[in-house]
C-alpha cells in the first residue's frame, strides 16, 4: 500500500502506468505532468458534475506554466528528444539513459504539485 498526504491506497503505483512515454510512449504530455494534474484533481478537482471548475483549471494552468517555465515544454518527444514509439526511438532512450531524465521531470513535477496543493 503506498501512502502519500494522508491517502492511502494500493492503486496510487497502478493507476498511472500508461503514463509513462507521454502517454503510452505515443510521445504526448509528460506522465509526471499529468500525473501531477491527478493530483492536483485530488486536493482541487470539483465534488460533483455542478461545481465549478475554475479553481482547479487555474491550479492545472499553474503546474503546466511552471513545468514549461522550467523544461520549455510539458511533450514528451520535446523532452526528452526521441520518438519512443520507435524501435530505434526506444533503443535511443536505453542507450542514452533518457531515464534519469525522466526522473528529473518526476521529481520537478512533484515539487511543483506539492506547492500547489
Amino acid at each position: 500500500m503506498t501512502e502519500n498526504k494522508g491517502i492511502q491506497s494500493d492503486l496510487i503505483p497502478r493507476i498511472a502506468t500508461g503514463f509513462c512515454g507521454g502517454m503510452a510512449r505515443t510521445g504526448n504530455m509528460c506522465g509526471a505532468v499529468s500525473g501531477a494534474i491527478m493530483a492536483v484533481n485530488i486536493f482541487h478537482g470539483r465534488m460533483d458534475a455542478t461545481s465549478t471548475l475554475d479553481q482547479n483549471y487555474a491550479k492545472v494552468r499553474e503546474l503546466i506554466a511552471h513545468f514549461e517555465k522550467k523544461f520549455g515544454t510539458t511533450n514528451c518527444k520535446g523532452l526528452i528528444g526521441c520518438d519512443l514509439a520507435t524501435p530505434e526511438g526506444h533503443q535511443f532512450f536505453k542507450e542514452n539513459n533518457l531515464i534519469a531524465r525522466c526522473k528529473v521531470f518526476s521529481e520537478e513535477a512533484t515539487r511543483m504539485v506539492m506547492t500547489i496543493i
